[in-house]
């Protein structure tokens, strides 16, 4: 199950970060985070960008809406999302 905290008025989680996919989206969950195949390779920031374009496209919220907050070198990112709730993510996942 993935570790979600809703917060306020946002929710934050970890992602699992497959870079150099075939092409980007969601692959279910691995170690309590969500896991997400991204196409762009981990330079210059690209794969960042890509997750975040693909999370927000994902829940239909803005790009601003859509924050990595750690992680930001690693596969292993945690995300803070507005506006949005736990249950949200775990449907990404197949979890709902």
């Amino acid at each position: 199950m993935i570790e979600c905290l809703e917060e306020k008025d946002a929710v934050t989680f970890k992602v699992r970060v497959v870079p150099r996919a075939s092409r980007s989206g969601f692959a279910g969950e691995q170690d309590g985070a969500l896991r997400v195949r991204i196409a762009a390779a981990p330079v210059e920031g690209a794969a960042n960008e890509e997750l975040v374009s693909v999370v927000a496209r994902a829940l239909r919220v803005p790009r601003s809406a859509v924050e990595i907050t750690g992680g930001h070198h690693g596969r292993t990112k945690r995300i803070r999302v507005t506006g949005m709730t736990c249950q949200a993510i775990m449907a990404l996942a197949g979890q709902s």
